[in-house]
């Protein structure tokens, strides 16, 4: 039963467990640039609004120490009615999508506190009042971190500043020309700053737009290589797990994209049964070409050398294999075990997990180190090579693992240990191969946090004569 699952890798996308949530909603939509600008302002107008119906009845604790006393009940009207503006406003902006009614919500919040200043200004004495001072706050609060144009910028403040002139020429009230033009230029000035701030701004958010579109392209287009890498890893897999007299079953989970597990099962022309698994150091891209030019070069070995021995199969692997690496200018290796199946008995060879096997007759699981040395570490391999030669008899089942399973670690930062698979293994040897893999793999998956390495595990079982 070989697992082609979708890969793990969105796995790493989600929110790990006990990490704070991110209220940033801002969504990225290459070549919409006008779409993604909405969004900014949407999701600042969130943070403003609330910000502005906090300040504006907290100044009248200001109000209250340097304005009139005859005056407060109508600036404490004047702020109550714009405080309940706001929050119906931001109601709304919580209610609704960013569009480009995002930028009518800028002009209203600056209409309604502008305006409320401005009419306070005509009760303290018209433009002779320095009231107008708080008008700034308005210009800078509701443009200065704003995305938008400078044009939009220059015309909320002009929103301010018309509103200012308005309600006091219609005041009627005599005035100094003088102050009204001392008045005029400090807030001309500043609209003047915070447009050029708007036109520098907006120009970094629309460079930053388009940086994202560039990185999403390359992104995308990585995502495209690693698929199609993972397509031809998953389909250099064992399409079949049947071999003559024994029933077999096998699976296999990437960490990444592309693992550096590899597992065979090979049935060749001549007859000749095989097992092999072994585990290329890391996992990724690199590892995972490494992981096929081992099996391809194991494959072409057993169907060339029929009577070949496993030590001899290995061998002869980690000659194309050191030298590939060696070309690659890379310093990964390999654990590889391969296994010749005869009628009575495994051959075995090579250095890699200990195999398990579960023995029918006296319903114990007997453990079987392994010897040698990894691939791609020498060019001489076979003198660290020596073929162990295993009875197996009909009702024996073999377990198979990558470290992946065994260094599978808990939140606590417990391993789950070759001594609870053995357990498993011994718990579940009774059920059919595909269940006895489908129990151990969910046992490993429960007690995992995350899964950091690839898992392979194959299950043999030799069947009765």
């Amino acid at each position: 039963m070989v697992d082609n699952s979708k890969p793990r890798f969105f796995k790493d996308r989600r929110r790990k467990k006990g990490a704070p949530k991110v209220p940033y909603t801002v969504v990225f939509k290459a070549g919409d640039f006008q779409s993604y600008l909405y969004d900014i302002i949407h999701e600042w107008l969130q943070v403003m609004v609330p910000i502005t119906f906090t300040l504006v009845p907290l100044f009248f604790i200001l109000d209250y120490f340097t304005m009139p006393s005859e005056l407060l009940p109508r600036f404490g009207i004047y702020r109550l009615l714009a405080t309940l503006f706001l929050i119906v406003q931001y109601y709304v902006i919580r209610r609704s999508k960013s569009s480009r009614l995002s930028y009518l919500h800028t002009y209203l919040l600056s209409f309604v506190i502008g305006g409320m200043i401005a009419r306070m200004t005509v009760d303290l004495g018209g433009f002779d009042s320095r009231y107008w001072a708080g008008l700034n706050l308005v210009i800078v609060g509701a443009n200065l971190l704003m995305p938008w144009k400078a044009t939009y910028g220059g015309l909320n403040s002009g929103i301010i500043i018309g509103l200012y002139l308005i309600l006091n020429f219609i005041s009627g009230q005599s005035f100094d020309p003088s102050i009204l033009v001392n008045n005029l230029f400090f807030l001309c000035s500043l609209t003047v700053i915070v447009v050029a701030i708007n036109h520098v701004r907006h120009r970094l958010v629309e460079k930053e737009f388009y940086l994202l579109e560039e990185l999403q392209k390359a992104r995308d287009a990585l995502w495209a290589e690693m698929e199609l890498a993972k397509r031809i890893q998953t389909a250099l897999l064992p399409d079949s797990e049947k071999i003559e007299g024994f029933e077999i079953a096998a699976t296999m989970f990437t960490a990444k994209e592309v693992g550096g597990d590899y597992y065979d099962i090979i049935e060749t022309p001549t007859g000749g049964k095989w097992v092999t698994i072994g585990d290329v150091s890391g996992h990724g891209v690199d590892s995972g070409l490494v992981m096929m030019m081992a099996e391809t070069s194991i494959a072409s070995t057993v169907n060339t050398l029929s009577d070949a021995s496993p030590s001899k199969v290995i061998d002869s692997v980690n000659t194309v294999i050191r030298e590939n690496i060696s070309r690659l200018g890379s310093d990964h290796y390999m654990t590889l075990m391969a296994l010749r199946i005869d009628d009575a008995q495994i051959t075995v060879a090579g250095k890699h997990q200990d195999l398990i096997i579960y023995r029918a007759s006296s319903n114990k699981t007997e453990v079987v180190s392994t010897d040698g040395t990894w691939l791609g570490i020498t060019d001489h391999m076979g003198k660290f090579l020596k073929d162990k030669i295993l009875n197996f008899e009909p009702g024996d089942t073999l377990l198979l693992f990558t470290d992946g399973l065994t260094e599978a670690m808990d939140k606590s930062g417990e391993l789950y240990g070759q001594n609870r698979l053995e357990q498993a293994f011994n718990r579940y040897a009774d059920l059919p191969v595909g269940k006895l893999l489908d129990k151990i793999i969910q046992e490993v998956q429960l007690f995992q946090e995350d899964q950091l390495d690839d898992m392979t595990l194959v299950v043999m079982k030799k069947l009765p004569d």
